[in-house]
């Protein structure tokens, strides 16, 4: 690995030439898949195939919310993807998405079964399947797709950028943290602005645009996403403060936040999810008794 100070980038990128890291194992510049592995499919007509990241969380959360609802159509199986082991370049999961990233969903209630890829896609696929969570009037449903889009182009800095070079780079480079820090800042203070003038990302009405800023934004104040609260001052946001734990608070979003999980307090691991009744009887900390 060269000094940051002393590299310069070769005429043309070897990969055999780049340094490792902690997904290091994973990482490659090539798609397509690296072995056969079908996926399985459960009972329900949805079958979501995810982790719990900031992303994987998008999905559970608004499944819950529409079962909260009494969309019984939106039962679903959760199957754990384990990205550290290579699951997603398993020959079903790219059939599926072709990008091997979680999460992705398989819709099996049409024919023939529908595939969604995306976390964006696929909150605006449930949303518009159920008619739920996207406000029917123009306006409302034209700032909630602004702020869904808004994430979907902003995480990247905050996941990619910043979290990558905080959190997983094999080296603390301190021009890449500061570079990617100030644009973390930045659009926490986009959302803190607009927080303090509305109660939901579109308005008065809770939407798929807050399902989507809500695991990344929402847990990197809460203290829940790169342990990051601290140094970026997430408590001086006090809108953005206000809304996450006023999200945070909703029994369909932890229980969303509960799916695929594989870290943290067993009793808030939720590995598979195949009923409903999971949520009581097969959390890791009963399933280890």
């Amino acid at each position: 690995m060269s000094d940051s100070s002393s590299y310069s980038p070769p005429k043309v990128w070897r990969w055999e030439e780049a340094s490792g890291g902690t997904f290091a194992s994973i990482n490659r510049p090539v798609a397509g898949a690296t072995h056969e592995k079908a996926l399985p499919v459960g009972k329900h007509p949805l079958q979501l195939y995810s982790l719990a990241t900031p992303n994987g969380i998008k999905v559970t959360v608004m499944l819950e919310e529409l079962l909260a609802r009494g969309f019984t159509g939106a039962e679903y199986d959760a199957w754990l993807i384990r990205i550290t082991g290579g699951d997603q370049f398993g020959s079903g999961f790219v059939e599926i998405n072709p990008n091997s990233k979680i999460p992705a969903l398989v819709d099996h209630s049409v024919s023939p079964p529908r595939r969604v890829f995306e976390s964006g896609s696929i909150l605006l696929y449930l949303a518009e399947k159920f008619g739920a969570f996207l406000p029917s009037d123009p306006d409302k449903r034209t700032q909630a797709l602004n702020w869904l889009f808004w994430q979907m182009g902003s995480a990247p800095f905050l996941g990619g950028g910043f979290g990558h070079f905080y959190a997983y780079a094999p080296v603390k480079i301190e021009y890449a943290i500061n570079r990617f820090a100030m644009e973390a800042k930045r659009q926490l203070d986009v959302l803190d602005r607009h927080l303090a003038l509305h109660e939901f990302m579109a308005g008065d009405e809770y939407s798929i645009a807050d399902m989507a800023i809500w695991p990344w934004y929402g847990g990197i104040v809460l203290n829940e996403v790169y342990g990051v609260a601290e140094f970026l001052d997430g408590p001086s946001y006090v809108h953005l403060m206000r809304w996450a734990n006023a999200i945070a608070d909703r029994p369909a979003v932890k229980r969303g936040k509960m799916v695929n999980r594989t870290f943290g307090d067993p009793a808030g691991q939720l590995r598979e999810r195949h009923d409903a009744s999971d949520f009581d009887l097969r959390t890791e900390d009963r399933l280890e008794t």
